[in-house]
Protein backbone atom coordinates (compact mmCIF):
# COMPACT_ATOMS: atom_id res chain seq x y z
CA UNK A 1 0.00 0.00 0.00
CA UNK A 2 1.38 3.41 -0.96
CA UNK A 3 1.75 6.20 1.57
CA UNK A 4 -1.06 8.20 -0.09
CA UNK A 5 -3.58 5.35 0.10
CA UNK A 6 -3.34 5.25 3.89
CA UNK A 7 -6.09 6.60 6.13
CA UNK A 8 -5.30 9.91 7.86
CA UNK A 9 -7.45 11.54 10.56
CA UNK A 10 -9.49 14.45 9.18
CA UNK A 11 -7.67 14.29 5.84
CA UNK A 12 -8.29 12.64 2.46
CA UNK A 13 -5.65 12.16 -0.23
CA UNK A 14 -5.90 11.57 -3.96
CA UNK A 15 -3.23 11.31 -6.66
CA UNK A 16 -4.29 12.82 -9.99
CA UNK A 17 -2.42 12.57 -13.28
CA UNK A 18 0.60 10.99 -11.53
CA UNK A 19 2.14 14.27 -10.37
CA UNK A 20 -0.74 16.00 -8.53
CA UNK A 21 -1.48 15.36 -4.85
CA UNK A 22 -4.92 16.56 -3.79
CA UNK A 23 -5.25 17.01 -0.02
CA UNK A 24 -8.77 17.49 1.33
CA UNK A 25 -9.42 18.76 4.85
CA UNK A 26 -12.05 16.29 6.03
CA UNK A 27 -13.98 17.51 9.05
CA UNK A 28 -17.18 18.61 7.27
CA UNK A 29 -19.47 18.42 10.31
CA UNK A 30 -17.44 21.31 11.76
CA UNK A 31 -16.86 23.10 8.44
CA UNK A 32 -13.38 21.54 8.35
CA UNK A 33 -12.33 23.32 11.55
CA UNK A 34 -8.71 22.56 12.41
CA UNK A 35 -8.16 19.78 14.93
CA UNK A 36 -5.02 18.31 16.50
CA UNK A 37 -5.34 15.10 14.42
CA UNK A 38 -5.74 17.23 11.28
CA UNK A 39 -2.59 19.21 12.14
CA UNK A 40 -0.55 16.05 12.64
CA UNK A 41 -1.91 14.47 9.46
CA UNK A 42 -1.37 17.56 7.31
CA UNK A 43 2.19 18.17 8.47
CA UNK A 44 3.16 14.52 7.91
CA UNK A 45 1.60 14.40 4.44
CA UNK A 46 3.09 17.70 3.26
CA UNK A 47 6.61 16.80 4.41
CA UNK A 48 6.40 13.37 2.76
CA UNK A 49 5.04 14.80 -0.50
CA UNK A 50 7.77 17.43 -0.63
CA UNK A 51 10.39 14.68 -0.54
CA UNK A 52 8.59 12.67 -3.24
CA UNK A 53 9.95 13.46 -6.73
CA UNK A 54 6.73 12.20 -8.32
CA UNK A 55 4.69 14.93 -6.63
CA UNK A 56 5.15 18.19 -8.54
CA UNK A 57 2.16 20.15 -7.24
CA UNK A 58 -0.13 19.93 -4.19
CA UNK A 59 -3.76 21.08 -4.18
CA UNK A 60 -5.31 21.81 -0.78
CA UNK A 61 -9.09 22.03 -0.46
CA UNK A 62 -11.96 21.26 1.93
CA UNK A 63 -14.66 18.58 2.09
CA UNK A 64 -18.26 19.62 1.59
CA UNK A 65 -19.17 23.28 1.17
CA UNK A 66 -16.37 24.83 3.25
CA UNK A 67 -12.64 25.23 2.84
CA UNK A 68 -11.79 25.66 6.52
CA UNK A 69 -13.67 27.46 9.29
CA UNK A 70 -10.53 27.90 11.39
CA UNK A 71 -10.73 27.03 15.09
CA UNK A 72 -13.43 24.92 16.72
CA UNK A 73 -15.68 27.42 18.55
CA UNK A 74 -17.20 24.71 20.76
CA UNK A 75 -13.75 23.56 21.92
CA UNK A 76 -12.77 27.17 22.62
CA UNK A 77 -15.85 27.67 24.78
CA UNK A 78 -15.25 24.42 26.64
CA UNK A 79 -11.49 25.08 26.95
CA UNK A 80 -10.92 21.58 25.60
CA UNK A 81 -8.59 19.85 23.13
CA UNK A 82 -6.13 22.26 21.58
CA UNK A 83 -7.67 25.10 23.64
CA UNK A 84 -7.15 23.45 27.02
CA UNK A 85 -5.18 25.08 29.83
CA UNK A 86 -4.26 28.58 30.96
CA UNK A 87 -2.20 31.22 29.14
CA UNK A 88 1.29 29.71 29.20
CA UNK A 89 0.00 26.22 28.44
CA UNK A 90 -2.02 27.63 25.53
CA UNK A 91 1.11 29.38 24.28
CA UNK A 92 2.94 26.05 24.23
CA UNK A 93 -0.01 24.33 22.57
CA UNK A 94 0.08 26.88 19.76
CA UNK A 95 3.83 26.61 19.33
CA UNK A 96 3.81 22.82 19.25
CA UNK A 97 0.38 22.47 17.65
CA UNK A 98 -1.14 24.62 14.91
CA UNK A 99 2.09 26.55 14.34
CA UNK A 100 3.58 23.35 12.94
CA UNK A 101 1.49 24.02 9.81
CA UNK A 102 3.00 27.39 8.79
CA UNK A 103 6.49 26.14 9.65
CA UNK A 104 6.01 23.05 7.47
CA UNK A 105 4.43 24.92 4.55
CA UNK A 106 7.11 27.63 4.60
CA UNK A 107 9.83 24.96 4.26
CA UNK A 108 8.14 23.12 1.38
CA UNK A 109 9.54 23.62 -2.12
CA UNK A 110 6.67 21.90 -3.96
CA UNK A 111 4.12 24.43 -5.32
CA UNK A 112 0.85 24.45 -3.34
CA UNK A 113 -2.52 25.62 -4.66
CA UNK A 114 -5.39 26.35 -2.26
CA UNK A 115 -8.68 25.56 -3.98
CA UNK A 116 -10.98 27.63 -1.79
CA UNK A 117 -14.29 25.90 -2.37
CA UNK A 118 -16.19 27.77 0.37
CA UNK A 119 -15.59 29.64 3.61
CA UNK A 120 -11.97 30.25 4.62
CA UNK A 121 -12.35 31.98 7.96
CA UNK A 122 -9.79 32.89 10.62
CA UNK A 123 -7.11 30.21 10.66
CA UNK A 124 -8.73 28.84 7.49
CA UNK A 125 -8.09 32.14 5.72
CA UNK A 126 -4.52 32.10 7.02
CA UNK A 127 -4.05 28.54 5.78
CA UNK A 128 -5.07 29.55 2.27
CA UNK A 129 -2.63 32.50 2.41
CA UNK A 130 0.23 30.13 3.28
CA UNK A 131 -0.23 28.48 -0.12
CA UNK A 132 1.42 29.78 -3.29
CA UNK A 133 -1.74 30.32 -5.34
CA UNK A 134 -5.46 30.43 -4.61
CA UNK A 135 -8.34 29.46 -6.89
CA UNK A 136 -11.98 30.08 -6.07
CA UNK A 137 -15.50 30.81 -7.23
CA UNK A 138 -18.53 32.82 -6.12
CA UNK A 139 -18.76 30.41 -3.16
CA UNK A 140 -15.33 31.40 -1.84
CA UNK A 141 -15.41 33.50 1.32
CA UNK A 142 -12.46 34.96 3.26
CA UNK A 143 -12.43 36.60 6.66
CA UNK A 144 -9.88 37.48 9.33
CA UNK A 145 -12.39 37.41 12.16
CA UNK A 146 -10.00 36.96 15.10
CA UNK A 147 -10.65 40.36 16.71
CA UNK A 148 -14.39 39.76 16.36
CA UNK A 149 -13.86 36.78 18.65
CA UNK A 150 -11.46 38.63 20.96
CA UNK A 151 -8.42 36.82 19.57
CA UNK A 152 -5.23 37.36 17.58
CA UNK A 153 -4.13 35.21 14.59
CA UNK A 154 -1.91 32.81 16.52
CA UNK A 155 -1.23 30.61 13.50
CA UNK A 156 0.88 33.14 11.58
CA UNK A 157 -1.76 35.15 9.77
CA UNK A 158 -0.05 38.51 10.31
CA UNK A 159 3.01 37.15 8.47
CA UNK A 160 1.27 35.52 5.50
CA UNK A 161 -1.66 37.81 4.73
CA UNK A 162 0.43 40.95 4.22
CA UNK A 163 2.79 38.96 2.01
CA UNK A 164 -0.19 38.27 -0.28
CA UNK A 165 -2.09 41.56 -0.05
CA UNK A 166 0.41 44.12 1.22
CA UNK A 167 0.45 45.80 4.64
CA UNK A 168 -2.49 48.19 4.25
CA UNK A 169 -5.02 45.70 2.89
CA UNK A 170 -3.98 43.05 5.42
CA UNK A 171 -4.42 45.56 8.24
CA UNK A 172 -7.86 46.41 6.87
CA UNK A 173 -8.94 42.78 7.01
CA UNK A 174 -7.64 42.25 10.54
CA UNK A 175 -9.07 45.46 12.02
CA UNK A 176 -12.51 45.30 10.36
CA UNK A 177 -13.12 41.50 10.39
CA UNK A 178 -14.85 42.14 7.05
CA UNK A 179 -15.80 39.22 4.80
CA UNK A 180 -14.73 39.07 1.16
CA UNK A 181 -16.65 36.78 -1.19
CA UNK A 182 -16.30 35.68 -4.80
CA UNK A 183 -15.62 38.60 -7.15
CA UNK A 184 -14.89 40.95 -4.26
CA UNK A 185 -12.24 38.54 -2.94
CA UNK A 186 -10.68 38.30 -6.40
CA UNK A 187 -10.64 42.08 -6.87
CA UNK A 188 -9.07 42.56 -3.43
CA UNK A 189 -6.27 40.14 -4.27
CA UNK A 190 -7.24 37.17 -2.13
CA UNK A 191 -7.75 34.93 -5.17
CA UNK A 192 -5.36 34.47 -8.10
CA UNK A 193 -8.04 32.81 -10.23
CA UNK A 194 -11.83 33.12 -10.13
CA UNK A 195 -13.74 30.33 -11.87
CA UNK A 196 -17.39 29.39 -12.28
CA UNK A 197 -18.66 27.28 -9.39
CA UNK A 198 -19.28 24.26 -11.62
CA UNK A 199 -15.80 24.47 -13.16
CA UNK A 200 -13.71 25.20 -10.06
CA UNK A 201 -12.33 21.68 -9.65
CA UNK A 202 -11.80 21.18 -13.39
CA UNK A 203 -10.01 24.50 -13.87
CA UNK A 204 -7.90 24.03 -10.74
CA UNK A 205 -6.83 20.63 -12.03
CA UNK A 206 -5.82 22.26 -15.34
CA UNK A 207 -3.78 24.85 -13.45
CA UNK A 208 -2.10 22.12 -11.39
CA UNK A 209 -1.36 20.19 -14.56
CA UNK A 210 0.23 23.27 -16.13
CA UNK A 211 2.48 23.78 -13.10
CA UNK A 212 3.37 20.08 -12.98
CA UNK A 213 4.33 20.13 -16.67
CA UNK A 214 7.18 22.58 -16.12
CA UNK A 215 10.71 21.73 -14.94
CA UNK A 216 10.21 20.51 -11.34
CA UNK A 217 13.70 21.29 -10.02
CA UNK A 218 13.59 24.81 -11.45
CA UNK A 219 10.04 25.30 -10.11
CA UNK A 220 11.07 24.28 -6.60
CA UNK A 221 14.18 26.44 -6.54
CA UNK A 222 12.33 29.43 -7.99
CA UNK A 223 9.70 29.11 -5.25
CA UNK A 224 12.43 28.91 -2.61
CA UNK A 225 14.23 31.91 -4.13
CA UNK A 226 11.00 33.94 -4.08
CA UNK A 227 10.53 33.30 -0.36
CA UNK A 228 14.15 34.10 0.46
CA UNK A 229 14.14 37.24 -1.70
CA UNK A 230 10.99 38.57 -0.05
CA UNK A 231 12.67 38.58 3.37
CA UNK A 232 16.28 39.37 2.36
CA UNK A 233 18.36 42.19 0.94
CA UNK A 234 19.44 42.34 -2.71
CA UNK A 235 22.93 40.94 -2.08
CA UNK A 236 21.59 37.87 -0.29
CA UNK A 237 18.98 37.34 -2.98
CA UNK A 238 21.54 37.56 -5.78
CA UNK A 239 23.85 35.10 -4.00
CA UNK A 240 21.00 32.60 -3.67
CA UNK A 241 19.97 33.04 -7.29
CA UNK A 242 23.53 32.56 -8.55
CA UNK A 243 23.76 29.31 -6.59
CA UNK A 244 20.36 28.04 -7.74
CA UNK A 245 21.09 28.98 -11.35
CA UNK A 246 24.41 27.14 -11.17
CA UNK A 247 22.53 24.03 -10.07
CA UNK A 248 19.60 24.31 -12.48
CA UNK A 249 21.80 25.00 -15.51
CA UNK A 250 23.43 21.60 -15.14
CA UNK A 251 20.27 19.55 -14.67
CA UNK A 252 19.12 17.06 -17.30
CA UNK A 253 15.78 18.88 -17.35
CA UNK A 254 17.50 22.07 -18.54
CA UNK A 255 19.12 20.27 -21.46
CA UNK A 256 15.87 18.47 -22.22
CA UNK A 257 14.21 21.91 -22.45
CA UNK A 258 16.92 23.14 -24.83
CA UNK A 259 16.57 20.08 -27.08
CA UNK A 260 12.77 20.34 -27.00
CA UNK A 261 12.97 24.01 -28.00
CA UNK A 262 15.25 23.26 -30.95
CA UNK A 263 13.13 20.29 -32.01
CA UNK A 264 9.88 22.25 -31.60
CA UNK A 265 8.30 19.71 -29.26
CA UNK A 266 7.03 19.63 -25.69
CA UNK A 267 9.73 18.93 -23.09
CA UNK A 268 9.53 15.76 -21.02
CA UNK A 269 10.86 16.70 -17.59
CA UNK A 270 11.96 14.00 -15.15
CA UNK A 271 13.11 15.94 -12.07
CA UNK A 272 16.73 15.17 -12.92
Amino acid sequence: MSFYSQSFPHLKLEIKKTHQLWVTLDNPDQMNAITTPMIESLVKVLKTADFDQNIRVIVLTGAGKSFCAGGDIKAMLEKSGMFEGESNELRNRYMHGIQQIPRAIEEISTPIIAMVNGAAIGAGCDLSMMCDLRTGSSASKFGETFTKMGLVPGDGGTFFLQRVLGYSKAMQMFLTAELFEGQKAYDFGLLNFLFEDSKLREETEKLADKIASLAPVAQSMTKKAMKISYLSDLSTSLDVLATFQGISQRTNDHFEALHAFNEKRKANFKSE
